[in-house]
C-alpha cells in the first residue's frame, strides 16, 4: 500500500498539468478552512463529494488575496462560473492563501458571489493561511524557494524576470501585444467591474449608467487591431488597474502577515483541478509564472467535450 501511495503521485506529476487520473492523492488529509463556517475542510473529501451523481467539482489553488494571480482567478471565475455551470460544475473550492477578511475583502473587490454572501452560489472561499494545501497539491514555489538568506520581496522580483516562472514574461507581454485568434471575454466584464468601482484606468469602456452594460469597448476602435479577439494593451490595461486600485490600494488587507511571508507564499503560484462525480480527474493546471494562470476558455472546451461524448 505504501508503493501505491508513492507511484500515483508521481505518475500524476510526470504527465503535466492536464494529465491527472483521479483526485491527487497528495491532498488526502489536506485541510483548509471554510471561511462562511470556520472548519476545517479536508480539500480531498471536498473534490470527492459532488452535489449531484452527474456534477463535477473545481479546486482553485489561488495565492495571496493581492496577489496577480489570485486576482486574475478571482476575476475569471466571476465571468465564467455560468458557463461551468452549464457544463456540470456544480460546486467550486477556492482556496486563497490568506486569512478569512482577506478572502472575503478580495472576493467583494471583483463583486465574487460566494457561499458567504449568497446562498444561490456553488463557491466556497476556502483559506489556507501559509499555502501548505498548494504546496502539497505541487504548485510552482518560485525563485530559490529554499533559500531563507534572500528576502522573499527580491525572490519576487526575480521572478517578474521569469526565475523560477518561466512563462511569466510571455504572460506579461501577451497582455499588451494581444491575440488575433483567441478570445478572453472576462477582461471586458472585469474592466467594467472596475471602472464602475471607480478604478483607474477609467476611459476603456463607456458604460450605460442606467443598466451597467457596456455601450463601447474603447479597444475595439483601435485601427487594424480593434477586431482582435483580444486587442492589444486591453489586458494590461486591466492588470494596470488590478496593480493600483486592489492590489496596492489594498495591501494592509490582502497581503500576507510574517508568518505567511516566511512559509513562501510571496512566491507561491497557484492551480486548479477539476474533478468528475467518480473522482476522475479531468482537468489539471498548475501556473508556470506570474500572470500565467489557466485559461478558462480551454477549460471549457476541456469539459465540455466530455459532455458531448456522453
Amino acid at each position: 500500500m505504501r508503493s501505491i501511495n508513492v507511484i500515483i503521485p508521481t505518475l500524476a506529476l510526470a504527465f503535466g498539468p492536464f494529465a491527472s487520473a483521479f483526485v491527487p492523492s497528495s491532498l488526502a488529509g489536506t485541510t483548509v478552512k471554510s471561511v462562511k463556517t470556520g472548519d476545517d475542510v479536508d480539500l480531498a473529501t471536498f473534490l470527492s463529494e459532488s452535489p449531484s451523481s452527474d456534477d463535477k467539482t473545481m479546486l482553485i489553488m489561488g495565492t495571496y488575496a493581492a496577489d496577480f494571480n489570485a486576482v486574475e482567478y478571482a476575476q475569471r471565475l466571476r465571468y465564467y462560473l455560468p458557463k461551468l455551470q452549464e457544463c456540470g460544475v456544480g460546486k467550486v473550492g477556492f482556496v486563497l492563501n490568506c486569512e478569512a477578511d482577506a478572502a472575503k475583502k478580495l472576493a467583494e473587490l471583483v463583486d465574487l458571489e460566494t457561499t458567504d454572501t449568497s446562498e444561490a452560489s456553488p463557491v466556497e472561499l476556502l483559506v489556507d493561511p501559509l499555502g501548505e494545501a498548494g504546496r502539497k497539491f505541487g504548485v510552482g514555489r518560485g525563485w530559490l524557494p529554499d533559500n531563507e538568506d534572500t528576502s522573499p520581496y527580491l525572490k519576487l522580483f526575480g521572478m517578474l524576470w521569469g526565475l523560477g516562472a518561466w512563462a511569466t514574461l510571455p504572460a506579461v507581454i501577451g497582455g499588451y501585444i494581444g491575440n488575433p485568434f483567441v478570445a478572453q471575454p472576462w477582461i471586458e466584464d472585469a474592466l467594467a467591474v472596475g471602472q464602475k468601482k471607480k478604478r483607474w484606468p477609467d476611459t476603456a469602456l463607456e458604460i450605460d449608467e442606467t443598466t451597467g452594460d457596456v455601450k463601447v469597448n474603447k479597444f475595439s476602435e483601435l485601427p487594424y487591431v480593434g477586431s482582435w479577439e483580444r486587442r492589444p494593451l486591453e489586458l494590461a490595461t486591466l492588470r494596470l488597474q488590478n496593480m493600483i486600485d486592489i492590489s496596492i490600494k489594498n495591501w494592509k488587507e490582502l497581503a500576507p502577515n510574517g508568518d505567511a511571508l516566511e512559509a513562501g507564499v510571496l512566491t507561491q503560484l497557484g492551480g486548479c483541478v477539476i474533478v468528475d462525480s467518480s473522482g476522475n480527474s479531468v482537468f489539471e493546471w498548475k501556473d508556470p509564472g506570474i500572470c500565467a494562470v489557466a485559461n478558462f476558455e480551454n477549460i471549457l472546451k476541456k469539459i465540455s467535450a466530455q459532455v458531448d461524448e456522453k
